[in-house]
């Protein structure tokens, strides 16, 4: 249950679009965000605040019509589309996913015969997760990714860690595929978008760029802003992330999670307690960088007493957040198309909590440690992509995280980073860590400054591994 808040909170009149506007134009000039899109939405009444231009090479104003890639919010749809099923009957949450993808194989054996729908949808599978492998734009894709779910190292045991799983998402939309004999394109907008009425939701680049639309941009350490290409993502990923929406539409998404299931015309697409079930508990994160649990597919985390509902999202240069508040009829969203939006969305979406509900984050006072404390945290954790270095360095612990070469190689030869971009990550200061209590810390400096995360240990009580950004890297 949500902590009880630590004081009484004290009525405010409400916020103004024109208040929000000020904010987000003062955070985008001060961060060098080009473009932003706003929306708040309380006790049944809605704000909208725009900011900025779609590009710098090219630019248009930001209005509420402007789609904005909105990432891993995406899914929230997965997840309510499999939901739809389970109403169905088609679908059983409890069910091995080869139940319906019989010939799903995995590295480890015993994972491919008993990892069951829900686990794909609250990040326990357990094997590697930032898996983009684009397999083509063909109605296969998906089809061919699975093939190549094989190859992934298993991280931990099955449904024993919370990992951010994006493969295991995109096996969720193959899923779909296979139950519904449709596209996973196709199913989504029969059983999700079409009956809410959500018109500018779309994944098919074709179809966007007849519209107005943002491209993503890279802030870099020099000040300067540039264009990230390419703009599209794979469509293999696009059941964990690759959709785009305009600000209303965001809205409008949340308020149908907020409600009673209704969709457009009173047409009932949820009940009400399974959009209830949507929201309970599944697994603890620890109270790392992306919430406290994870529900089927939704991120919590409470604060102050209140419990907050949502999932944000990164593609290529652009950043959202999506934040709900269920027992206060709120929410609150945020698109962003820059690198620097995760900052912005950040404080935004703190400032309108604060304004609106009232509630702040707690502060946490740092521990003072030894270095012979800290030793045990320091060593080499691998992840898919990067490996983290720990070591110690001015009495706190210090992280070089250095991406894995190979990987970028083959990023580079399919034109999805340039060289110097592959430069400026290699040569990223390190990452100053302040240890919490309970194995938590939290970031001390730098562009995350205030991101927390965790670290874990095994039965023995050691430590193996450290949450980062609600990814897993285990020690090397």
């Amino acid at each position: 249950m949500p902590q009880a808040p630590t004081e009484e909170r004290v009525a405010q009149a409400p916020l103004t679009s024109e208040e929000l506007e000020a904010k987000i134009a003062e955070l985008a000039a001060e961060l060098q965000v080009p473009g932003v899109a706003a929306g708040v939405y309380s006790n049944g009444e809605e704000i909208i605040a725009l900011h900025g231009v779609t590009s710098i090479e090219n630019p248009l104003a930001i209005t509420d019509e402007t789609l904005f890639q909105f990432g891993s919010t995406g899914k929230t749809f997965t997840a309510t589309a499999i939901m739809r099923l389970v109403e169905q009957g088609k679908i059983d949450l409890n069910a091995p996913v080869r139940t319906y993808i019989p010939e799903l194989k995995l590295k480890d054996e015993e994972t491919a015969q008993k990892v069951t729908v829900l686990q794909l949808l609250n990040h326990s599978a357990g094997w590697q997760g930032d898996y983009f492998e684009n397999t083509g734009q063909g109605d296969d894709a998906l089809a061919k990714y699975v093939e190549k779910l094989a190859e992934l190292d298993q991280v931990t045991p099955l449904g024993t860690q919370a990992s951010y799983n994006n493969a295991s998402l995109s096996l969720a939309g193959r899923l779909i595929e296979k139950v519904t004999g449709k596209t996973y394109e196709e199913a989504v907008k029969e059983l999700v978008l079409d009956p809410i009425g959500l018109e500018s939701i779309s994944a098919d680049p074709g179809l966007i760029m007849t519209k107005r639309f943002v491209v993503g941009h890279v802030n870099h350490e020099d000040g300067r802003v540039t264009i990230a290409r390419p703009w599209p993502m794979a469509r293999s990923v696009t059941p964990a992330g690759g959709w785009s929406s305009d600000v209303r539409d965001q809205l409008k998404w949340a308020r149908f999670h907020l409600g009673d299931g209704t969709g457009k015309d009173g047409v009932q697409v949820l009940s009400k307690a399974t959009l209830d079930l949507m929201k309970e508990p599944t697994f603890s994160l620890g109270g790392g960088a992306i919430g406290d649990f994870v529900a089927i597919s939704w991120l919590i985390k409470d604060i102050d007493g209140v419990r907050l509902v949502g999932h944000g999202g990164t593609t290529h240069g652009q950043l959202s957040a999506f934040q709900t508040a269920p027992e206060k009829d709120f929410a609150v969203v945020v698109l962003t198309n820059s690198t620097n939006g995760g900052q912005l969305h950040g404080k935004v979406v703190d400032f309108v909590l604060e304004r609106v509900l009232g509630i702040a984050k707690p502060e946490e006072e740092p521990l003072t440690l030894t270095e012979e404390e800290l030793k045990p945290y320091t060593g080499e954790f691998k992840n898919i992509g990067s490996t983290a270095h720990i070591t110690i360095a001015d009495g706190k612990l210090s992280v070089k995280v250095k991406p894995d070469p190979e990987l970028l190689a083959k990023a580079v030869e399919k034109g999805q980073v340039t060289e110097e971009q592959i430069e400026e990550a290699k040569n990223q200061p390190p990452i100053a860590l302040d240890l919490l209590p309970d194995d938590k810390y939290v970031i001390a400096d730098g562009r995350a400054k205030g991101m927390k995360g965790f670290f874990v240990r095994n039965e023995s009580g050691e430590v193996f591994g450290i949450n980062f950004g609600g990814r897993l890297s285990t020690r090397v």
